[in-house]
């Protein structure tokens, strides 16, 4: 595990004390400052949560703003700014309605025009952010009342919807600066030092009807995650985002500390590049998925944390082709594929690897030992965040991860042409055709079909080895209330920080 575990142990015994109980039943209390600790974070950290990437981007995005639409804990969509979005007949005029009386954080109102400048400087060709691709049919958005927007594409989108709730579509004011940021969120920044901390305050003209409770949250960067479980059990921190599941049963043995387990369909998959050697052939590709020990992966690297993957994503998706046979590890017709395609004595590789989120390293570790059965050497180029993230979608050979997400949204983000994320550099007609058409099919059961057609090259020959997806584990202070099982695959409740609150001693 790479951790100190005799540490861990140690610290356990010499700093629990007898757990004082709290009343977490009544109403929620107000007041207070929660501190949330995290691996991760550097030099590019940011306010815009337009672009947010690691775990502090993603706590600011979801504190400090707000979407049209959010997915709840189950991972269904629900109205947040906006109360209404529907699409016309053929999906290509989606209308949003706002809700009223919201404000920012400094005073203003929320208007039309503040979505449509929301909207445009994230498909800005300039600087175009995270969500651009998901957004490359938009045509235009138009203010039809005080109220109103008209989103007019250039092609039918069934999916618009789900590019609006991603935390990544963020809603500002017209004059948005990233320096001084104003949103519509629970919380405003008090402070922020990238790689280190953030300090956010409650927002006083926030919208929502509950919360936030707390009056202060401080967002904490740790170097490594040895730090991390001791600053929570020296009581340093309140709650930390992903503990290593090998630990759930020796943190969770701590009387004070409470255990949050969610199944999500968040994935750490390898991602191999298909436009080049050896993985531009397709017999190598299917070789390494037959090579890996998929349950074996779940039981030393999740410590059975998780679900079975079959090299798709989207395993919430209503369309997500459950019937493809569940690949299983094939030592003897890996080597076959090996040798067909030219390495009848085997491959050599390097993986290149970083600590991006919780079990990736781990993964990549386990994942050598079993590939060599197959004759295939892995040499491990583990790299520090910001060295990896700088160039990670160079490598050959690599890892990601990704929080859940249904089939098409994903899809724009990782796979489909101009998609930002394509890690594996993945271009092919048919599938783009497939989740093309999909994208303007507005029955249901027929975009399902199309989607499992695509859903199947992938599982033929797409460039993922997508082994499993991971429950997201988290930990906090018992004297906490608020957090709930979250299928998002976010940490701590999907972020949503204006939900926690401090109990009173019983």
């Amino acid at each position: 595990m790479g951790l100190g575990l005799s540490a861990i142990l140690a610290a356990c015994g010499s700093t629990a004390a007898p757990a004082e109980q709290f009343d977490l039943e009544g109403p929620p209390t107000t007041g207070g400052t929660v501190r949330v600790g995290f691996v991760g974070g550097g030099a590019s950290d940011t306010l815009d949560g337009a672009n947010a990437t690691n775990l502090g981007d993603i706590a600011r995005a979801v504190n400090v703003y707000s979407t049209l639409l959010s997915f709840d804990d189950d991972y269904v969509l629900q109205p947040m700014l906006a109360t209404s979005v529907t699409p016309n007949e053929d999906a290509t005029v989606w209308t949003v309605v706002l809700r009223d009386g919201v404000s920012f954080s400094d005073g203003r109102p929320l208007r039309p025009e503040d979505v449509v400048a929301s909207f445009e400087r994230i498909v800005d060709p300039e600087d175009p952010k995270s969500g651009a691709a998901s957004l490359a049919h938009l045509q235009e958005i138009v203010p039809v009342d005080g109220r109103t927007i008209e989103f007019r594409l250039a092609t039918s989108d069934t999916a618009l919807d789900e590019s609006l709730g991603q935390y990544t579509s963020i809603i500002v004011p017209e004059d948005f600066d990233a320096a001084h940021p104003v949103g519509t969120g629970p919380f405003t920044v008090e402070s922020f030092t990238p790689g280190q901390s953030t300090e956010l305050r409650r927002n006083p003209h926030y919208w929502g009807e509950d919360g936030p409770y707390l009056d202060t949250v401080s967002l904490l960067n740790f170097n490594d995650t040895d730090a991390l479980i001791n600053a929570l059990l020296s009581n340093q921190v309140d709650a930390v985002a992903q503990i290593p599941s090998a630990l759930t049963e020796v943190i969770g043995a701590d009387e004070r500390i409470r255990i949050l387990d969610s199944e999500t369909g968040m994935y750490l998959p390898f991602t191999m590049r298909v436009d080049r050697a050896p993985f531009d052939d397709e017999r190598v590709r299917q070789a390494f998925r037959l090579a890996v020990d998929r349950e074996g992966m779940i039981e030393q690297v999740l410590s059975g944390k998780g679900t079975l993957g079959n090299d798709m994503y989207a395993v919430f998706d209503p369309s997500y082709p459950d019937e493809l046979p569940q690949r299983a590890q094939d030592i003897a017709e890996a080597k076959r594929l090996l040798a067909e395609a030219g390495h009848p004595d085997g491959l050599e590789v390097e993986l290149v690897t970083a600590p991006i989120q919780s079990g990736v390293v781990e993964a990549a570790q386990v994942f050598a030992e079993q590939a060599a059965e197959a004759g295939i050497t892995v040499s491990i180029n583990r790299m520090d965040l910001t060295a990896y993230w700088t160039d990670y979608l160079e490598y050959d050979f690599s890892q990601t991860f990704w929080y859940t997400r249904n089939f098409l949204a994903q899809s724009n983000a990782a796979v489909m042409p101009g998609a930002p994320f394509n890690e594996t550099h993945w271009e092919d007609e048919e599938f783009t055709a497939l989740v093309e058409e999909a994208r303007t099919v507005v029955d249901d059961a027929a975009r399902g079909e199309l989607i499992a057609r695509a859903q199947e090259i992938l599982y033929d020959r797409g460039g993922y080895l997508l082994w499993g997806f991971a429950n997201q584990v988290d930990a906090y202070q018992g004297y906490l209330g608020g957090f709930v099982e979250n299928r998002t695959g976010i940490p701590l409740s999907g972020f949503r920080l204006d939900r926690v609150w401090i109990g009173e001693a019983a």
